[in-house]
């Protein structure tokens, strides 16, 4: 217990203590009220020198010392040929840029006066596109430009009535862009015709604008001599995309267009950014290989200080070039293919309507204006040469110019992919497919005969007309000599069903795999609506509802020469860096597809039967083939139609150990001795390079 004097004691202290902790809150809280006053002060006093005393200084130098963020194009992979020679290549051009980050404002008008006079001296031009000019000293409108006059009297622009005066127009646009009126007219209008396209292009400091693209190397000189000091005018060089031989393959090739909104917006989600100024592939390998043609855009910085002096530009992302294609057409086959296509289908068109007017009747080639040829390779079925006649410019092809007008307007439809797009009745290179299917399913044997009588009218709504009257033929005769009756007796036998079952598996109705747009073609009673037993002995002889693309015949032929194995048809041989130094993607090793199902023994016979179509004196490619320096394994064909017959033609070579395959169609080209013709040009230029 404690005593009297020590509660005392006890109380005391209690007291000292609480009186102590009073002063020390009350002294910290007052330190803290200091130390807070001073930093407000400190800060108020900080924003007056800001906004009071230096403000007008501070917002100027906020201005002035700027960054920009600037985006660079990236550089479009180029597409070449199997041996290194380009297709579609980047050529260096030269190029006037005004770049407003670095040109000095009140001096411009007079550099640009300066570029016009020495454009002038070299006989370049320069980007000129407003729709005035200036005659007898008066403004006036240019002729036939109503769409540009439009644009400029737009709300986007002037904003002046339809039916304004060329002269109040000009007036308008030397107030607006403030022109010094002391300079001749002609000099007015051309500096208002500049900063007129300078608006229209949205020039900036993250835009410069292009004065003049694709100078001479003496105007380069010329300018480079004479603006040395001047700032914001600078010589470019850039590239240009154009085709080597802008008409050798464009169906292939393919070209680039604008993006559209409904591509854009499917792109947004791209590992490869796009803008809608962008170009993109609209059809052929710049479609096809978009992803690895594009390259990547780089971006930099450029910092301006207080007085508008570029200090520093940091390319903050580098621009990454696209890749190299290379394609398996050979450039120099390939020019073959387009110049014996375009010379047979002339001559069949020549001798069309000489016997035309001879005979006084149609149907003899007179309205043969188209076809294509294809070759491929027989180790791999990579494209050799692939044409579409007509042909066209592709450096002139573009979306919506007056050349894409003039080829869309044009009866013979020259961008049309005949191919691999366009399908077209066959004829008689259809019967190897359905001699292998009868001989496999033990509808025929090789010694089987069946007496032509040329009429085959088992189903009188489906008469088949032979060329000729065979009496009996077995298999090898029938298809050296193309006999239609065998053929449509033979089909009848082995039904429709199992016919277009073979057919499938030799390629025909089915995609080749290439890499580019392709139909599937049309296989008769697999594809067709309706079907009635005496359509079967016309699908039989290549006819009903048969048609394919001559690059589906071509893989056809192909998988005959190559004892019954489809492999995956292709044209691209691999990918490669821009500088094609490294490989990123091989497609050289062959692809299996599907195997025939023919026996190795059918096969033999029917490879046969085609070598005798080139080596009796009775085959249909006799004439052609029969001395050739090379044995080649062939079919003919002819295929009825609208308008006169196309001709077809399948072939291999050589015979004992096949390189190539070779397939043509030229329609309404009714002689076999054209088609075959093109195939021996092909055939010629494979053994001379070879050689």
């Amino acid at each position: 217990m404690l005593q009297n004097g020590d509660l005392m004691h006890t109380r005391l202290e209690k007291q000292r203590k609480n009186k102590y902790d009073k002063k020390y809150t009350k002294t910290t809280i007052t330190v803290c009220i200091v130390i807070t006053l001073v930093f407000f002060a400190a800060f108020a006093a900080r924003l007056v020198d800001w906004q009071l005393i230096h403000g007008a200084e501070y917002s100027e130098l906020a201005k002035s010392s700027t960054s920009y963020t600037v985006k660079t194009d990236a550089v479009r992979g180029e597409i070449l040929d199997k041996n290194g020679v380009g297709l579609v290549v980047n050529t260096t051009h030269y190029k006037i840029v005004v770049d407003k980050l670095y040109a000095e404002e009140d001096l411009l008008d007079t550099n640009l006066l300066a570029l016009m006079n020495i454009l002038k001296i070299t006989g370049d031009g320069w980007e000129d596109v407003l729709p005035i000019k200036i005659t007898d000293g008066v403004p006036v409108y240019k002729e036939d430009a109503e769409d540009e006059i439009k644009t400029l009297l737009s709300e986007d622009y002037l904003s002046l009535d339809e039916n304004t005066s060329a002269k109040r127009c000009f007036d308008e646009l030397i107030k607006r862009y403030d022109i010094d009126k002391t300079l001749t007219l002609d000099e007015q209008r051309n500096l208002a015709s500049v900063h007129y396209n300078m608006e229209l292009t949205n020039y900036s400091n993250s835009n410069p604008y292009v004065f003049a693209k694709d100078i001479k190397r003496n105007t380069v000189s010329a300018v480079s001599e004479n603006t040395q000091g001047v700032s914001g005018i600078d010589v470019q060089t850039y590239l240009v995309r154009s085709a080597s031989d802008p008409d050798l393959a464009p169906h292939i090739l393919g070209a680039l267009g604008s993006v559209t909104e409904e591509e854009y917006k499917s792109l947004e989600n791209s590992e490869k950014e796009y803008s809608l100024n962008d170009s993109i592939g609209k059809f052929g390998i710049e479609l096809a290989f978009e992803k690895q043609l594009k390259g990547e855009g780089g971006m930099k910085i450029i910092k301006r200080n207080s007085d508008g002096a570029i200090v520093d530009t940091v390319e903050t992302v580098n621009s990454k070039p696209g890749s190299t294609v290379y394609l398996t057409l050979d450039s120099k086959l390939q020019k073959t293919a387009v110049k014996s296509l375009e010379e047979n289908i002339k001559a069949a068109k020549t001798e069309g309507i000489s016997q035309k007017q001879a005979y006084g009747k149609s149907g003899y080639g007179e309205d043969c204006e188209t076809g294509a040829a294809v070759m491929l390779s027989v180790k791999d079925f990579s494209v050799l040469a692939a044409a579409s006649y007509p042909t066209y410019d592709l450096n002139k092809y573009s979306e919506y110019g007056d050349y894409y007008v003039k080829l869309s307007n044009d009866k013979n439809s020259p961008m049309y992919n005949r191919i691999s797009v366009g399908s077209f009745a066959c004829g008689s290179v259809f019967k190897p497919c359905v001699a292998s299917a009868a001989l496999e399913e033990k509808t025929i044997t090789k010694d089987t005969e069946i007496f032509c009588k040329q009429e085959y009218d088992y189903y009188p709504t489906n008469v088949v007309h032979c060329m000729h009257y065979h009496g009996n033929e077995n298999v090898t005769g029938a298809i050296s000599q193309s006999c239609n009756y065998f053929f449509a007796e033979v089909g009848r036998l082995l039904g429709i069903d199992t016919m277009y079952l073979y057919a499938e598996r030799f390629g025909l109705g089915e995609y080749t795999g290439i890499e580019i747009e392709e139909s599937k073609g049309t296989l008769a009673g697999r594809d067709s609506k309706s079907w009635m037993p005496g359509n079967t002995v016309q699908a039989a002889i290549g006819q009903s509802d048969n048609a394919f693309t001559p690059l589906q015949l071509a893989t056809y032929a192909a998988t005959l020469a190559n004892d019954g194995t489809r492999l995956k048809t292709h044209v691209v041989s691999k990918v490669t860096d821009y500088e094609r130094n490294t490989v990123l993607e091989d497609y050289s090793t062959p692809e299996v597809i599907d195997d025939c199902g023919i026996s190795q023994k059918n096969l033999d016979i029917v490879q046969n039967a085609m070598l005798e179509t080139t080596q009796s004196t009775d085959g249909t490619a006799y004439s052609m083939f029969g001395n050739y320096k090379v044995k080649v394994a062939a079919k003919t064909g002819t295929a009825e139609n609208s308008g006169s017959d196309h001709t077809t033609f399948i072939c291999y070579a050589p015979y004992d150990n096949p390189e190539v395959a070779v397939a043509v169609v030229i329609e309404h080209g009714v002689k076999g001795k054209y088609s075959m013709q093109v195939a021996k040009d092909l055939l010629d230029a494979y053994f001379n390079l070879k050689n």
